[in-house]
């Protein structure tokens, strides 16, 4: 009931999020790591997050991140029977590396189901691209590559 409970809130805190407006106002405000941060603070499942974001990148580029790791935490809570999972962001200069992972049930396939197919979707439709690893009985590995548009200070934030 607990983790049922942890559930419920977490989608509760989306609603919230998404009622704000496109995407949260942390986002906006303070850019991705504090998003991120707040994010896997209400998963309902133990997530490590490792982020190193120096500037502030363009604001389609963040969001196709934050949405591209909380839709993924999403599924791993509906879907993997996790125990825990780690999120991994990197500027690489041109691009932004994301990874998701998870110690689940593995099994995830693409083709199979329009939830992995809408995140290979929403990567593709910024120029990125998004790799999918998930063995039976392995977990999940989801590695985006996002280009990075690095807009400074320009854009007011």
């Amino acid at each position: 009931m607990a983790r049922v409970r942890e559930q419920l809130d977490c989608g509760l805190a989306e609603l919230r999020d998404l009622a704000r407006g496109i995407h949260p106002a942390v986002l906006t405000e303070r850019g991705l790591e504090a998003a991120l941060d707040a994010l896997v603070q209400r998963a309902p499942i133990a997530v490590e997050l490792r982020a190193a974001v120096p500037e502030r990148l363009d604001a389609a580029i963040e969001a196709a991140a934050y949405f591209l790791v909380s839709e993924a935490l999403t599924n791993v809570a509906k879907y993997a029977h996790a125990n825990t999972a780690s999120v991994d962001v990197a500027s690489t200069g041109d691009s932004l590396a994301v990874t998701i992972s998870d110690d689940g049930v593995g099994g995830a396939d693409p083709e199979r189901g329009s939830g992995l197919r809408g995140l290979v979707d929403r990567v593709g439709a910024i120029g990125g691209r998004l790799e999918v690893s998930s063995p039976p009985g392995q977990g999940t590995r989801l590695r985006a590559h996002l280009p990075t548009h690095v807009l400074g200070s320009l854009n007011g934030r």
